[in-house]
């Protein structure tokens, strides 16, 4: 059951779990102004109520190995219902894409796919997501650089 309204000190929770997942309670709760209990019984309250999907590290790709974020407009030969949901299952098999988006107008899913490098990248397009059934058309857009990389949502500054 999602709360319709979450107050000041829910916000603030929600703010710093953002910017830092591993905070730990005591901070967390001096942080927002509250003791430990009641902070980590709403951080609780939060999750189970959707609000938290979960929490995870921020990895720096490149360090990693996957110097090429690619993003790939795929147009399908259908749209019906099970054909898109079609898709998005054989999109959940593939490990370089990294995200996926349905979208309205004349594209129908955009994939942001990390690979090792150029000949990686040809090797998924030209063997796995080109061949994939019901795939129309696909175009892709190498990246050049990333000059902003902000996970989350914005959260109105709460004092």
């Amino acid at each position: 059951m999602v709360r319709v309204k979450l107050d000041a000190v829910d916000r603030k929770i929600l703010s710093c779990l953002q910017s830092q997942g591993r905070i730990t309670n005591v901070d967390l709760a001096d942080r927002v102004g509250i003791t430990a209990p009641p902070c980590l019984r709403r951080v609780r309250a939060l999750e189970q109520e959707g609000y938290i999907k979960g929490y995870h590290a921020d990895l720096e790709q490149e360090s990693l190995g996957y110097g090429l974020t690619v993003f790939a407009m795929v147009g399908l030969h259908s749209q019906a219902e099970s054909d898109l949901r079609a898709f998005e299952e054989k999109v959940q098999e593939w490990p370089l894409v990294r995200e996926c988006f349905m979208l309205n107008g004349e594209i129908d899913f955009i994939l942001k796919i990390v690979a090792e490098d150029l000949g990686s990248f040809q090797q998924f397009l030209t063997g796995e997501l080109t061949p994939a059934e019901n795939v129309a058309s696909v175009k892709t857009s190498l990246t050049i650089r990333t000059s902003k990389h902000q996970p989350g949502v914005p959260l109105p500054e709460v004092k």
